[in-house]
């Protein structure tokens, strides 16, 4: 009976300490910049007149599709593909992109920085942006 009761116990323990599920989450709206970084520095701020790049007016991110992603960067290129999100939330994942943006493989990655809201989706490229001279950025978003 003794064995049986820590086999129960041991059982209960394991079980317990399985991984939570992750939630996916909603983010499927069409996105527009209100902030942008590029290595740190703020190049874009929605509404002003002082931005350094006042072409991320053009920067647009429509998730609205399930199935299909539809990118237009700050010099106005429209891309397609797919898009989904790392099974832990951490990571929005735009691939087969086509036409390719250059010097990659048709995909673009992006790390969620803060829980994505109704109203904001805070992203930072995981790799360096060719289109603005090699720069790390970051984006917070706002719909559309």
């Amino acid at each position: 009976m003794k064995k049986h009761l820590t086999w129960l116990i041991c059982l209960t323990v394991i079980a317990a300490c399985q991984p939570k599920k992750v939630e996916p989450i909603n983010i499927g709206k069409i996105w527009k910049a209100k902030t942008v970084k590029e290595n740190g520095q703020l190049v874009y701020s929605e509404g002003s007149a002082a931005n350094i790049r006042p072409s991320y007016t053009l920067f647009r991110l429509d998730l609205t599709a399930p199935d299909q992603a539809k990118f237009t960067d700050l010099d106005g290129r429209k891309l397609t593909g797919t898009w989904s999100l790392s099974t832990d939330n951490n990571r929005l994942i735009l691939e087969n992109l086509s036409p390719p943006p250059s010097l990659t493989s048709g995909n673009v990655e992006f790390y969620l920085t803060v829980p994505p809201s109704e109203n904001q989706l805070e992203l930072k490229r995981t790799a360096e942006s060719r289109k603005t001279g090699n720069s790390v950025n970051e984006y917070v978003l706002v719909p559309d």
